[in-house]
């Protein structure tokens, strides 16, 4: 069994959506509600960072270290996780420095988290000469990839699909964000490990599907010998789909603003503007244009980011 520190609210629970599913022409729509996790503001990483500060625990560190754009929701998870633990934490940050700090960078720096930014090109240099300054300086630090996308990681979301399937809700498809690949990674697993029929559809954020498609295949795979399954899975089995990418990663098009504006106003439910706004953008677009047949079920699995929704950069799109 791979060790785990049970931090997260779950099971989050899953909500039904009428009133968005009526105005899409009768939709059969879920939500699962993984915005519920509980740590600082909640979030899909919050599943995966239980396996990952175990296996930091077990490599007797003192300080994490980890990446992501300067609005990231990994960062302000992992920032709050060490605090909660004592920990010392360094984020990497690919963007200008924003002043005053809104949004995530606000809580990034309320948690007392050191920030270090640099250009998003020079990220993983920047990344591994502070992970070297701090091992030099005897601060025992723990390096966490992007999205905390590792096998390790992605189990959280193996055991997340199984938490799903206890709660007994019939469904043909999970539509989720994808970007970083542990999230849709941990969810193909879980559904090959437990012979689901239904099938999952990754969102690509930022990423070329094929690009994703073999990043997802090669992590699952990995998780997969992490816990001791045999199972081996072809990118071709991955599904992705990289038509709403849009003008790039962080920058919301008309599209998204609308599902926002939809999912709020008809449900109560808030999105981001980077993740689950334009996975939410592309389950309505599909809806519309008959991707799913009339009498499929849709579980639409909210990965969380909510704080990023005020950030400074984005109070503009929604004056009206």
């Amino acid at each position: 069994m791979i060790p785990r520190v049970r931090i997260a609210h779950l099971p989050t629970p899953i909500e039904p959506l009428p009133r968005l599913g009526a105005v899409l022409g009768g939709a059969k729509l879920w939500v699962k509600r993984d915005d519920l996790t509980g740590l600082a503001g909640g979030g899909n990483k919050t599943r995966k960072l239980e396996y990952v500060l175990a296996e930091a625990q077990a490599n007797g560190a003192r300080t994490l270290i980890t990446v992501g754009a300067v609005q990231s929701n990994h960062c302000r998870q992992t920032a709050a996780l060490a605090a909660r633990f004592g920990l010392g934490c360094i984020l990497v940050l690919s963007g200008e420095k924003e002043e005053p700090p809104s949004g995530n960078l606000l809580l990034d720096r309320l948690f007392g988290a050191e920030l270090i930014y640099c250009r998003a090109e020079e990220r993983n240099q920047v990344l591994q000469q502070v992970f070297e300054e701090a091992w030099s300086a005897g601060k025992r630090p723990f390096l966490i990839p992007l999205g905390a996308s590792t096998p390790t990681g992605a189990v959280g979301y193996l055991t997340a699909f199984e938490e799903f399937l206890r709660q007994g809700l019939e469904v043909d498809w999970i539509v989720a964000a994808s970007s970083s690949a542990g999230t849709q990674a941990g969810l193909v697993l879980g559904a090959q490990k437990t012979g689901w029929k239904g099938k999952v559809l990754g969102i690509s954020i930022d990423h070329p599907a094929t690009e994703l498609q073999q990043r997802v295949a090669d992590l699952a795979n990995e998780s997969a010998e992490r816990v001791g399954l045999r199972v081996r899975l072809q990118p071709s089995e991955i599904m992705v789909n990289d038509q709403y990418l849009g003008k790039g990663y962080g920058i919301p098009s008309p599209q998204e603003i609308e599902a926002i504006r939809w999912f709020a106003r008809y449900e109560g439910l808030l999105l981001d503007p980077v993740y689950t706004g334009r996975a939410a953008a592309a389950l309505i677009d599909l809806i519309r244009t008959g991707f799913f047949k009339p009498d499929e079920r849709i579980l639409f699995w909210h990965t969380g980011g909510t704080p990023g929704l005020f950030a400074e950069r984005y109070r503009s799109l929604f004056k009206e």
